[in-house]
C-alpha cells in the first residue's frame, strides 16, 4: 500500500498554523485578486481541504480601476477557478470611481466597497470564514506605516488573524506568518501563474515607497532583520492589548448608564480614578461598538475627549467627527450621534 504524498512545505506550515480541522466543515471564501500572495492562499487551502463538509469558494472584486488589466485579472481568476472546479463570485464597480468614493478617496473607498463584496458574498453562499491573504511583510508594512503616521498600543498590534465582518461571517489572514519569499517558492514549485498589479510598484502612494524604498533602506543601513524586529513588536503589542481588553471592558460596563444606537451615557463617577490611556481605550471601545468613524479622529480628539471624563461642576460640550457631540458635567459624559 502506497503512503500518501507528504505536503509540500508550504502547506504543512499552514496546516500548523491554520488547521484545516478548525474549519474544514465550514464554508471559506477565498478572496482572490490573482496576485501571488491570493493564489497561494487558494492552492494551499485546496490543498488542505481533503475532508470536512465545508465548501471553498472563490471570491474576486474587480475595481475598473485599471481598464483591460483589471479585466485580464478577472479572467485569469476565472479561470484558475475553473481548472479547480470551485464556485466563483465576482463583483464589479461601475465606471467613475473618483465621485462613487467621495470623502474616503480612492484607495479608501476601493477597499470599503471591497470588503462590503465580501460580507455581502459570504452571507450568499453561507461562508462562516472570509479568507484574505495578507503576509508577515504585510503586516511589518502596516506596522511601520502606522508608526508614521502616529499610532498607539492597538495600532502597533498590526492586523488581527481574525476579526468579526458581519454577525456570521469571520475575516481571517491565514499567510499572516508568511513571507513573500516563501510565497513565492512555493508559486515556483506548483508552476502556479499569477498576475501582477502595476499599481503595487507606483512609489508616489505611501504604501509602496514603505514597501520599495523605505524598508529596504532600513534594512541596508541599520538592521537586515527590520522586518523580524517589526513583526516582533506587533507581536508584543498584541500581547499588551491582551492584557488592557478586559479592563477596559469592564471599566466601562461598570460606567455605562444607557445606550442606543445613536446616544451613550457614562458615568466615571462609578469607578475608581483611571489612567487617562484607559480612558481613552473605553471611548475608543464606545466608538467601535457604536459604529463611528474612529480613524477620522485624532490623538489630540481623544485627549480632549478623555480629559471629558474628569469630575468638573462646570457643563462642558464638544463636537467630533462624524457628528458625534459629547456633553458632560461632574463626570457624567453623554455622547450622541446627529442622524
Amino acid at each position: 500500500m502506497h503512503s500518501p504524498p507528504k505536503p509540500h512545505p508550504f502547506e504543512a506550515k499552514l496546516a500548523q498554523t491554520w488547521p484545516p480541522a478548525t474549519w474544514g466543515d465550514v464554508n471559506v471564501l477565498v478572496a482572490v485578486s490573482g496576485g501571488p500572495d491570493s493564489m497561494a492562499l487558494l492552492r494551499s487551502v485546496c490543498a488542505l481541504k481533503s475532508c470536512g463538509q465545508g465548501r471553498v469558494f472563490v471570491g474576486h472584486f474587480n475595481h475598473r480601476l485599471r481598464g483591460e488589466a483589471a479585466d485580464a485579472d478577472e479572467a485569469f481568476v476565472a479561470e484558475v477557478a475553473k481548472e479547480l472546479r470551485l464556485p466563483l463570485e465576482v463583483g464589479r464597480l461601475p465606471d467613475g470611481p473618483a465621485q462613487r468614493f467621495g470623502k474616503h478617496g480612492l484607495e479608501g473607498g476601493a477597499r470599503r466597497a471591497r470588503y462590503r463584496f465580501l460580507t455581502e458574498t459570504a452571507a450568499k453562499v453561507g461562508a462562516r470564514l472570509v479568507a484574505v491573504a495578507h503576509t508577515a511583510d504585510d503586516q511589518a508594512e502596516t506596522i511601520l506605516h502606522r508608526i508614521l503616521r502616529g499610532t498607539g498600543i492597538g495600532g502597533l498590534a498590526g492586523m488581527r488573524r481574525a476579526r468579526p465582518l458581519s454577525e456570521a461571517a469571520t475575516l481571517v489572514r491565514p499567510l499572516l506568518a508568511f513571507r513573500r519569499a516563501e510565497i513565492q517558492a512555493y508559486l515556483h514549485d506548483l508552476g502556479q501563474d499569477y498576475r501582477v498589479d502595476a499599481t503595487n510598484l507606483d512609489v508616489r502612494r505611501t504604501r509602496n515607497r514603505i514597501r520599495h524604498r523605505l524598508l529596504p533602506e532600513l534594512a541596508d543601513r541599520f538592521n537586515p532583520n527590520v522586518v523580524e524586529a517589526l513583526l516582533r513588536l506587533g507581536r508584543l503589542a498584541a500581547e499588551v492589548q491582551l492584557v488592557i481588553e478586559p479592563i477596559v471592558d469592564l471599566r466601562l460596563e461598570q460606567c455605562l448608564v444607557e445606550s442606543d444606537g445613536q446616544a451613550v451615557w457614562l458615568d466615571f463617577n462609578r469607578v475608581p480614578p483611571q489612567s487617562p490611556y484607559v480612558v481613552r481605550e473605553m471611548f475608543m471601545a464606545v466608538w467601535r461598538r457604536q459604529g463611528w468613524p474612529l480613524r477620522e479622529m485624532s490623538y489630540e480628539q481623544w485627549e480632549s475627549l478623555a480629559t471629558l471624563a474628569e469630575p468638573s461642576p462646570q457643563r462642558r460640550v464638544r463636537t467630533f467627527p462624524g457628528g458625534v457631540t459629547a456633553e458632560t458635567s461632574n463626570g457624567n459624559v453623554r455622547l450622541r450621534r446627529r442622524v
